[in-house]
């Protein structure tokens, strides 16, 4: 596969992910994505002329059901599995304490 990848852009996109390599890793990441793109150039060079786009691979249309708010009636087996609740809600520890003590 052709090598179009530097290894000053590996180490640019390491940096950006905040990855520290060394020479040897810098070495294999460089040659692995360098074949990585070479693949998708062989597949710039397949025609695809008479291939009609897919937008989907399934057959299937909407299998989803339609998002509709639901009183499940559940909220006693809710709170039931709090370990704390008051009035109805299940109480959690405070994270921001506004307090000046």
């Amino acid at each position: 596969m052709a090598n179009n990848i530097s290894q000053d852009q590996v180490k640019h996109v390491a940096e950006l992910a905040k990855l520290e390599l060394n020479d040897k890793q810098l070495d294999y990441f460089t040659d692995q994505l360098g074949d990585i793109i070479g693949l998708f150039e062989t597949l710039n060079e397949v025609d695809t002329t008479d291939v009609p786009v897919t937008t989907s691979v399934s057959d299937q249309l909407n299998v989803m059901r339609e998002d509709v708010a639901d009183n499940w009636n559940q909220k006693e087996a809710l709170l039931a599995n709090a370990p704390e609740t008051e009035n109805g809600y299940i109480k959690v520890p405070t994270i921001i304490d506004e307090s000046e003590d």
